[in-house]
């Protein structure tokens, strides 16, 4: 989900931010490893160019980390309930987020956009 609709979330599900930097008034959970690295999101930011954020996103993050060993770190920061994963774009805008799902989804874990 995104911090627009944090509010609309369901009591029992933990908001979990997975970006840079989340909102000076989110004072929620914050998962970094999951995060876009700096230097390729202000390159991105420059040119728009969703094929070289997402070679750089796969390679950088998703690549580096094992998806059971995220599914293990996020269980346990929300007390094994349901998690919303957390960044600031809309389900229709290019996202970090999407790629996280996808590739949580290819590593047999289930992971879909919350519907309002």
């Amino acid at each position: 989900s995104y911090f627009a609709k944090l509010r609309s979330l369901p009591e029992n599900m933990v908001p979990i931010s997975i970006c840079g930097k989340a909102p000076n008034w989110y004072t929620g959970l914050q998962y970094k490893k999951l995060a876009p690295k700096y230097g390729f999101f202000m390159e991105w930011k420059k040119t728009h160019d969703n094929d070289y954020y997402i070679k750089h996103f796969n390679s950088e993050v998703l690549d580096q980390l094992n998806a059971k060993t995220i599914l293990e770190e996020l269980s346990k920061m929300s007390n094994n309930k349901d998690i919303a994963l957390i960044c600031y774009e809309k389900p229709s805008d290019f996202c970090h987020r999407h790629l996280v799902a996808e590739w949580l989804t290819k590593n047999n874990i289930h992971c879909e956009e919350y519907q309002f």
